[in-house]
C-alpha cells in the first residue's frame, strides 16, 4: 500500500510493530523511507500522540492479527488486537477533526459459511469460525457502533472494506500456500499442501488495495458506503491445488519443490478453515467503478515472477514491487488510475 501510494505522489505516513524477518518490509529495505513509528495499536497513548502529531486526514486501518491457525494458539492476542486495536483507532479518530475518512480492512472471513459455494454479498449475515473470523466480526461490529455515533454526532467516514485471499510477491506469513511454496524452494523441502480442494478468491494484493482507495476517494466524495468486498468478479474459485502448481509452474529454472498432496478427507483442516469461499464484488464494481485488473491465474502467475526476479536474478524487492504497480496500471488508467485522486 505504501509503494502504491508512493506512485501516485500520495503523502503518507505508518505505524505498525516493528518488522519480522523476511518481511516484505524488511526485504524491501523500507526502515526510515517514510516517516513512520514502530508500536502497538493497543498502546493508547503512543498511537493517539502520533495521529495528533501527523495530522492524517484518512487513515487506513490494516493492522491486525491475521493468521487463523495463529488465532487458535492465541485466541486472547487475536481478539485484543483485531477488536481493541480497531477501537482505539477510531476513538482517537473521532477526537481529530483532521481525520476525514477511516478505512477498516476486515475480511471475507466474517460471513456465516455453510461450504455451499455462494458468494456472500456485504448484506449476508456474519458468523466467524475459528477465533480469527470470529475477531474480525467483533471488527464489523465495532465499524457498525463508530459508524452510527457518526450519525448521530458527526464525526469521520467509516468504511468496512472485506477482502478475499491476498497473494503477491514478498508475502512470508506461516500456514499460507504461497509463502509455503517459497520456502520449499529455498530450503529444497518438500511441502505439505493442506485441503487441495478448497476453493478461495484468490486475487493479487494490488487489486484490492487499489480498490480500497478507489473505496476512500468515493466516500471523500460524499457517496454513502458503510462496507464493500474486494476479490475477483470471475464466478468461480481456483483450488488449494490448482494455485500450487500454477505457481510451481511459473517458477523458472531449478526453482522446483515437490508437492506432497493430501487426498479429499485425508490430513484436511476443514474444522480449522473452510472448503469454500467466493464473494460478491459486484457492489464495488457499482458503486465506485472498481473491478480486478488481473484475473486469479495472473495473480498466481505474476507472484511467481515477482519471487524468480527476487531470488533468481538478484532483483531488489523494491524494485520488483514498482515493476509490478507500473506493469498493473498499464493500459487500465481509467479502471485504476484515474479513479484515484
Amino acid at each position: 500500500m505504501t509503494f502504491l501510494l508512493e506512485h501516485l505522489n500520495v503523502p503518507v505516513v505508518g505505524y505498525s510493530l516493528p518488522p519480522e524477518k523476511d518481511s516484505l518490509f524488511d526485504r524491501a529495505g523500507r526502515t526510515g523511507a517514510i516517516s513512520e513509528v514502530f508500536g502497538d495499536i493497543r498502546d493508547y497513548e503512543t498511537l493517539e500522540k502520533f495521529i495528533i502529531e501527523k495530522k492524517p486526514s484518512t487513515i487506513i486501518h490494516m493492522a491486525a492479527q491475521p493468521l487463523v491457525f495463529k488465532s487458535y494458539e492465541n485466541p486472547r492476542e487475536t481478539f485484543d488486537v483485531n477488536v481493541m486495536g480497531t477501537v482505539n483507532v477510531l476513538d482517537i479518530a473521532f477526537k481529530q477533526d483532521f481525520v476525514k475518512a477511516v478505512i477498516v480492512v476486515t475480511t471475507d472471513k466474517v460471513y456465516r459459511n455453510d461450504n455451499l459455494g455462494r458468494a456472500f454479498l456485504e448484506t449476508d449475515p456474519l458468523r466467524g469460525k475459528d477465533p480469527y473470523s470470529a475477531s474480525k466480526v467483533g471488527v464489523e461490529a465495532v465499524i457498525a457502533a463508530w459508524q452510527q455515533i457518526a450519525r448521530v454526532s458527526g464525526g469521520p467516514k467509516i468504511v468496512s472494506v472485506r477482502g478475499g485471499n491476498v497473494i503477491g510477491g514478498g508475502d512470508f506469513a506461516e500456514n499460507r500456500i504461497i509463502p509455503d511454496l517459497v520456502r520449499g524452494v529455498i530450503n529444497k523441502e518438500n511441502v505439505e499442501v493442506r485441503n487441495p480442494h478448497s476453493t478461495r478468491p484468490w486475487q493479487h494484493v494490488l487489486d484490492p488495495i487499489s480498490g480500497y482507495l478507489i473505496a476512500l476517494n468515493c466516500v471523500l466524495k460524499g457517496d454513502s458506503i458503510e462496507s464493500l468486498n474486494f476479490g475477483p468478479l470471475e464466478s468461480y474459485g481456483l483450488t488449494v491445488k490448482e494455485i500450487s502448481h500454477i505457481f510451481l509452474n511459473e517458477l523458472s529454472g531449478s526453482l522446483k519443490v515437490h508437492l506432497n498432496i493430501t487426498q479429499p478427507g485425508e490430513l484436511a483442516n476443514t474444522e480449522k478453515e473452510s472448503l469454500h469461499l467466493m464473494i460478491n464484488s459486484q457492489e464495488a464494481n457499482q458503486k465506485c467503478g472498481w473491478q480486478n485488473i488481473w484475473s486469479p491465474e495472473q495473480a498466481v502467475e505474476r507472484t511467481a515472477k515477482w519471487w524468480n526476479k527476487v531470488l533468481k536474478q538478484n532483483t531488489a524487492a523494491a524494485s520488483a514491487i514498482n515493476s509490478d504497480i507500473v506493469d498493473f496500471f498499464e493500459g487500465h488508467k481509467t479502471n485504476a488510475e484515474s479513479n484515484i485522486e
